[in-house]
Parts: C-alpha cells; structure tokens; sequence
C-alpha cells in the first residue's frame, strides 16, 4: 500500500498597504498645505487686575457706568437699559466734552453685557474706554 501524500497549498493572498499608505499621507499633506488658519476678529478688553481696581485719575469727573453682578446698568444713581447707555452717554458729554468714560463692572457681571455697553458708549463718540472692577463692599 503506497501512501499518496497529499500536499495541500494553501492560496496565501496578500493585500500590499503601501499604496494606500502613500495615498492617505499624500492626502494628509495636501489638507495641511491648504488649510487657512483665520484668526477671529473681536473686541479685545483687558480684564484688571486686583491693583488696578480704582479709576484713574482725571481733572474732569468722568462719567462713570456701573454694572452689577445681575447685569443691571446705572449711570449715577439711575438704572437704565443698555440700549439707553449711548444716549446717556451723549447728553453727559454735551455738557462735559472732555469727559472720560469709566465703566465700573463686577467680576461675575456677563461679559455680553459689558461688550453692549463697551459698543454702546463708543458709538457716543468716547474712543477710549476704561473697563475696571468694582470694589467689594
């Protein structure tokens, strides 16, 4: 009795990455040579510190804006609305032209509300704006 052996090859197909590796690397250089980085126009406050807490001094009384921790706006001892603050603002500098523009807010105040009353008393004509930080009682 012979013994036949049966040799049994094995079909061993391989998939060769390297081309798709080329690809995806060509693709990733091409997406980063692209891409355009924008940078976002804003306004930009600088947040004072605890030292620059207290308004600096100016010959004439500045006009002094006060926002409260919950958002309410006052101009001396009236609370207005902040679509109220450039009108406000006008008619004190009518009467002080050279007036400076203090606006006095706390820490937890949100931050849309200052940015509205900072546009607001710009759009009155006050190019510079002082943004300070309440102090605690």
């Amino acid at each position: 009795m012979s013994r036949k052996h049966r040799h049994v090859i094995e079909d061993e197909t391989e998939v060769d990455m390297t081309p798709m590796l080329d690809i995806v690397f060509i693709m990733l250089i091409f997406f980063i040579v692209t891409t355009s980085f924008i940078k976002e126009s804003g306004i930009e406050i600088n947040r004072p510190n605890d030292n620059q807490s207290e308004a600096p001094p100016n010959p004439t009384s500045p006009i002094v804006i006060r926002i409260s921790d919950t958002g309410d706006v006052s101009i001396g001892p009236s609370l207005i609305e902040v679509a109220q603050v450039e009108a406000r603002v006008s008619a004190a500098l009518s009467k002080k032209p050279k007036a400076a523009v203090i606006v006095m807010t706390s820490e937890s105040a949100r931050t849309g509300i200052v940015v509205g009353v900072v546009d607001a008393v710009k759009k009155a004509g006050i190019a510079q704006v002082t943004v300070t930080k309440m102090k605690k009682k």
